[in-house]
């Protein structure tokens, strides 16, 4: 259908508003976003002049601290340094110190070796001396005999070969004697160093041990809480004593000691059954029959259990490997046996450190020999089980379990019942005797031990000069301090000599004396 001339005309006019519309909305809005951004751009540039202060300000802040860190490290490493140079100048003067020292010490050596560097000159002078003099000798008699052979020759009218013969019977006489004597001499000197070398065998094994002896009596006190407990230990009409007394073998004596009762009994190993029963009973409280009976019970167990790990410890401890399980426990019984109040288990231990030290210098086959130190008194602890003497049983025992024949053989012949067949029983010999008598290890010697030292002291303090005397080492050495004021340092090498030689006379000497003076000069003054 065909729109009338009027009508378009009248929309184009419109039409146009409206592209005109469009045309201003789109300028407005351009104009409006180039402001808004603008904006922005400001906003931005003022942030990132803001953040660059910022940035700035904090970097100036960590320099100055990296410039306060650095001089603070630098100020330590400075005291560090300082401190390292101060200890290098105290260790370059200790070193000056000990250098020093050596320097003296070797100024005193050097005139030591000068010393006897001079008596080596006068000992070598008076050998050449000898010497000539026996060469001398030596030419006199051949003279002689020369001198004789032609007498012989003109009063026996001999010839020529029969002379001959009475020479060399002559010579071969003298030469007999001549080798008797080098024999003899031999012999002696050989003797000498042989005992003097087995004398610092035993002195080196001996200085080595240190072993403490504990002696023990036939009787055990055992304390109470109060000597009330004494009527609960005794019981009605004493029931409970009797009952303590069948159980454990032992006597009980309730006596006017307070808060004690004492255990008697020659069986050591019964006695302290009997003391652990008690003082379990005591710390219960509950004393009757029936749990005495228990409580004894258990001590035995505990008994037969320590005396185990009394022989282990042992064998641990003398370096014995390998024993039988009897010879385990009758060894343990030793720590419950004295005799002559020496600890027989502890008396073992010693025989065997000391038998296996002398093995060990002598090249002898140590572990053999500390075998045969430790069980050498195994028959001691059977007590009535088995017939014979301690040494018989003892070899029987080592004997059935299998122990080597030189062990056996050392158990018989320490006890004197058979002869040494080897000298590693010889070695438990010694070291049994050396065990048995040295001083303070038997009760009965401790008084001679005592009154020999007591000897010492009183024949030095009577000579003139010594101050005081103490004699120290077990009587091996003597320490004397001389008057100064009486004395020069001279005097005291004179001294010395002195109390060797009333010590060398003296009777009671305990074998080689070492015997030092010393001599003191004090300076005293007062400041006022």
């Amino acid at each position: 259908m065909d729109v009338p001339m009027e009508t378009t005309m009248g929309t184009i006019p419109v039409m146009i508003v409206s592209a005109g519309l469009l045309v201003v909305g789109f300028v407005l809005g351009w104009l409006l976003s180039s402001k808004v951004s603008h904006s922005k751009i400001q906003r931005a540039e003022l942030s990132a002049e803001k953040i660059l202060d910022d940035a700035l300000t904090e970097a100036e802040a960590m320099k100055r601290t990296a410039v306060l860190e650095a001089n603070d490290q630098m100020h330590q490493e400075r005291l560090q340094f300082e401190k390292e140079l101060e200890d290098k100048r105290d260790e370059t003067s200790r070193a000056e110190i000990q250098l020093s020292s050596l320097t003296r010490q070797l100024d005193k050596r050097a005139d030591l070796l000068n010393h006897k560097e001079k008596l080596a000159t006068t000992k070598e002078d008076e050998l050449s001396k000898y010497e000539t003099q026996l060469t001398t000798r030596s030419e006199e008699l051949e003279d002689k005999l020369l001198q004789q052979n032609r007498r012989l020759e003109q009063i026996a009218e001999l010839t020529k070969e029969e002379a001959k013969q009475i020479l060399m019977s002559n010579l071969e006489e003298e030469a007999k004697q001549d080798a008797e004597w080098r024999f003899k001499e031999i012999r002696d000197d050989a003797l000498g160093r042989a005992n003097d070398e087995a004398r610092e065998i035993i002195a080196g094994a001996i200085q080595r041990l240190a072993a403490d002896h504990t002696i023990e009596s036939t009787v055990a006190m055992v304390r109470l809480p109060s000597d009330e407990m004494k009527g609960r230990i005794i019981g009605r009409e004493g029931r409970n004593i009797r009952a303590f007394e069948m159980a454990t073998g032992v006597d009980v004596t309730i006596d006017d000691t307070p808060e004690a009762v004492i255990l008697s009994a020659f069986d050591p190993i019964r006695r302290s059954t009997a003391q652990m029963a008690l003082e379990q009973l005591i710390l219960d409280g509950r004393i009757h029959p029936g749990r005495i009976e228990e409580v004894v019970q258990k001590s035995r167990t505990s008994i037969q259990r320590v005396i185990r790990e009394a022989g282990e410890q042992a064998a641990f401890d003398a370096g014995v490997p390998g024993l039988h399980d009897r010879l385990i426990e009758c060894l343990g019984r030793l720590k419950f046996r004295t005799s002559y109040g020496q600890n027989v288990l502890n008396h073992s231990k010693e025989v065997a450190f000391l038998t296996g030290m002398m093995a060990t210098s002598l090249g002898l086959d140590t572990q053999v020999a500390k075998r045969a130190g430790l069980i050498h008194d195994i028959g001691k602890g059977l007590s009535h089980e088995a017939e014979g003497t301690y040494g018989e049983t003892g070899a029987d025992l080592a004997r059935k379990f299998g122990e080597d024949p030189v062990v056996v053989n050392a158990i018989e012949t320490h006890h004197g019942e058979s002869e040494a067949s080897s000298p590693i029983a010889v070695l438990v010999d010694a070291a049994d005797t050396v065990s048995r008598s040295r001083p303070g290890a038997q009760r009965e010697q401790i008084e001679n031990y005592v009154r020999r030292l007591e000897r010492l002291e009183a024949i030095a303090k009577l000579i003139d000069g010594v101050e005081s005397v103490y004699a120290i080492k077990a009587g091996q050495e003597v320490r004397v301090m001389a008057d100064g004021d009486m004395m020069s340092d001279a005097d005291t090498e004179k001294l010395a000599t002195q109390i060797v030689d009333r010590l060398t006379e003296d009777a009671t000497c305990p074998g080689p004396v070492k015997v030092t003076v010393i001599r003191e000069t004090r300076a005293i003054d007062f400041a006022r």
